[in-house]
């Protein structure tokens, strides 16, 4: 195939032609939306960049990568040049194929239509425009959260290929939420059915849940996720940036982003969780909850889960991912664990 490649800065360069119809046509999940990019971008310290290989003026493949610099300070990239077409950066700099809002899911998609050998050629034709972009200053590529057959296809002489992680999914092989229930061990299921009629008989507390939510207020919601994160410590490898209140502005208003909170009567928001919506793989994303100490509830994290199969149920996906650890919950809850991959590429071997 006779493919063109460009490496795009959201902050400045606008949407890639054909990019829209290729994220409608293959179905990505909401994050590959480019705005939610730009606005993701604005506020990173590793700014993502979107790779867009096309043949024959056809959106053929798509990589989110992750612009990565080795000191913590400062906490925001530097201002790009307007429509720069991506100077040279100085110093060392690693980039990271990475979909960071996509837990247990790669940052790279092809058109279906591509064979394994084509998709190898079209991530290396990327690898070759990204160590073009960034220069001599490129320690190498990582891939993240690949499955086994990505893994292969990228691999090869001088990268280093590693299991690293698994994620839980839960197949939908239910006609109802009590046959999820069924699947679970007596003491689960009974304290699941107990924290549910606790939680429905409890007077002071309102939730809702629904895509397109219009009623909420970003800022606030970014507040409670970016704390959350916080709060649970920042794992050493973990290259993501806290998101913006304009960002959930954005994100919370899609028709594919269904948003659960659970507010107390005088209106505070105690627990929200998003999940993406999706015909084939629904993701239980973002969780974030108040400690009981400042007004959280208790069980609201078990109530999201009987709220998230319920969903999957009603829309009859054939899967539901809730991302990584904690593993042992999850699979109390009738979850499975799918193998993740991780391949290095250092520089002397990037593109070839």
């Amino acid at each position: 195939m006779t493919s063109g490649v460009a490496v795009f800065d959201p902050r400045v360069d606008p949407e890639p032609a054909g990019w829209r119809d290729f994220q409608r046509r293959w179905r990505l999940h909401a994050v590959w939306d480019y705005e939610l990019i730009r606005l993701e971008a604005w506020t990173a310290r590793n700014p993502p960049v979107l790779i867009v290989v096309s043949d024959a003026g056809k959106v053929v493949a798509g990589l989110s990568v992750l612009v990565c610099r080795p000191w913590r300070k400062p906490r925001y990239a530097s201002a790009p040049k307007q429509h720069s077409r991506w100077p040279r950066i100085r110093g060392p700099v690693w980039a990271e194929v990475y979909q960071p809002w996509l837990s247990g899911f790669p940052g790279v998609v092809f058109d279906p239509g591509l064979d394994p050998a084509a998709r190898g050629d079209v991530a290396r034709l990327a690898e070759r425009e990204l160590a073009r972009c960034l220069g001599a200053g490129l320690l190498g590529v990582l891939y993240r959260a690949l499955d086994q057959e990505l893994a292969g296809i990228v691999a090869g002489r001088g990268r280093l290929t590693r299991e690293v992680d698994s994620v839980a999914v839960l197949a939908n092989d239910f006609s109802s939420p009590d046959d999820w229930l069924s699947l679970l061990s007596k003491s689960r299921r009974a304290s699941l059915r107990r924290q549910h009629r606790e939680l429905e008989s409890a007077s002071d507390l309102l939730v809702r849940g629904g895509a397109a939510r219009d009623d909420l207020d970003g800022a606030e919601i970014a507040r409670l996720i970016n704390r959350h994160r916080a709060e649970r410590g920042k794992a050493p490898l973990d290259t993501r940036s806290p998101l913006s209140g304009a960002y959930f502005e954005r994100f919370l208003r899609r028709p594919d982003v269904h948003t659960l909170t659970y507010h107390d009567d005088e209106g505070q928001l105690l627990a929200v969780n998003t999940m993406l919506d999706h015909p084939d793989s629904v993701i239980k994303q973002h969780w974030a909850a108040l400690p009981e100490a400042e007004g959280g509830r208790k069980h609201l994290f078990f109530d999201s889960y009987q709220r998230a199969v319920r969903h999957l149920v009603r829309r009859g996906a054939a899967e539901l991912s809730a991302g990584r650890r904690p593993h042992e919950v999850k699979r109390s809850l009738g979850f499975r664990t799918r193998p993740i991959f991780g391949v290095a590429v250092p520089r002397p071997v990037v593109g070839r």
